[in-house]
């Protein structure tokens, strides 16, 4: 996985990105939390079976716009979302701290490529 910074209108954060099959699938799985957030890249929908813990998700369209935030307990499965191209997964109530919600734009970088 590759490291990079968001940036949001509240601040920024560390994120983890996802962007091919295994680091996508695995995602959050295994873990009993996670500092900052993770992007999986390309994803629309999700699905929290086997998680250790409730999670928020923001479903982020082409140009990393929030389309719509969730909260996800353990065990359930999100349904998609049509103009959402990635997700960002962080540990519940962060995203309300962070100031994400529908509508908010997100830029994130890292060293050799901007999204």
């Amino acid at each position: 996985m590759t490291l990079a910074d968001a940036s949001l209108a509240e601040g920024s954060l560390q994120v983890e990105i996802a962007a091919t099959y295994g680091p996508r699938r695995r995602g959050l799985l295994g873990r009993d939390g996670i500092e900052g957030a993770i992007l999986l890249t390309p994803c629309n929908s999700v699905h929290t079976f086997r998680m250790r813990f409730t999670i928020d998700v923001a479903y982020l369209d082409r140009e990393l716009r929030v389309v719509d935030v969730q909260t996800m307990k353990p065990g359930r499965l999100g349904r998609p979302r049509l103009r959402a191209r990635h997700v960002l997964e962080a540990e519940a109530g962060a995203m309300a701290g962070w100031g994400v919600r529908p509508g908010v734009q997100l830029s994130i970088a890292t060293a050799t490529r901007a999204w």
